[in-house]
């Protein structure tokens, strides 16, 4: 029942957060080209910030976002083959993908190192993953300590979602050959801060 809810609430609201990010979505995805995999493309999103040329693919784990994101799809007139799954886990072969997007999705996966290693597993050499995503505040800072404050029940609303997190340090730790990141904050409580940019592998 929480998914479902979740997925509902999802297909619902976000639109002013996505006003604020969308620019650098823009630039970032319009740069893939060839298979591309979205990790956790709840209902579509980024579907609208994609090159015609590039050929999507979705692993969702929430099954009850899948019929908002076909819905997405079918209005863009886009394709995307989606799938079961989850970020440490995907169901593709080694080398497959020319292109990896993960966006305010590495806040709440299980396993940060393990979805890493199979981004890198699935890409081919020299293929791009994009991301965006809230991040950590620094340490010591006032924003740091509400993040840790609200943290247990902040997740517990946001299906697995840690504020706290320091993502952009995971991602450079992650063995890519090159990482451009760029931090930014937005006017959102909770979720200041914000990385986005790419690794090659």
């Amino acid at each position: 029942m929480y998914q479902r809810l979740f997925a509902w609430g999802l297909s619902k609201g976000g639109a002013a957060h996505e006003r604020l990010i969308q620019q650098r979505k823009r630039e970032l995805l319009a740069q893939l080209h060839g298979s591309v995999l979205e990790i956790g493309p709840g209902t579509g999103a980024n579907l609208g910030y994609y090159a015609p040329s590039a050929r999507l693919t979705g692993i969702e784990p929430n099954r009850h976002m899948h019929k908002y994101l076909r819905r997405e799809a079918e209005r863009l007139g886009r394709e995307i083959e989606i799938l079961d799954g989850t970020a440490e886990r995907l169901d593709l072969a080694d080398a497959s993908v020319d292109g990896v997007v993960s966006t305010l999705v590495l806040c709440s996966v299980a396993d940060q190192q393990a979805a890493l290693a199979e981004v890198l597993r699935v890409l081919r050499p020299g293929g791009r993953f994009v991301f965006v995503e809230h991040v950590a505040a620094r340490q010591g800072t006032w924003r740091r300590r509400v993040q840790r404050a609200v943290r247990p029940v902040w997740s517990v609303l946001g299906d697995g979602c840690r504020p706290d997190r320091e993502t952009w340090r995971a991602i450079e730790l992650a063995g890519f050959s090159a990482v451009v990141c760029d931090h930014f904050h937005l006017p959102v409580p909770v979720v200041w801060p914000h990385v986005a940019g790419w690794a090659v592998k």
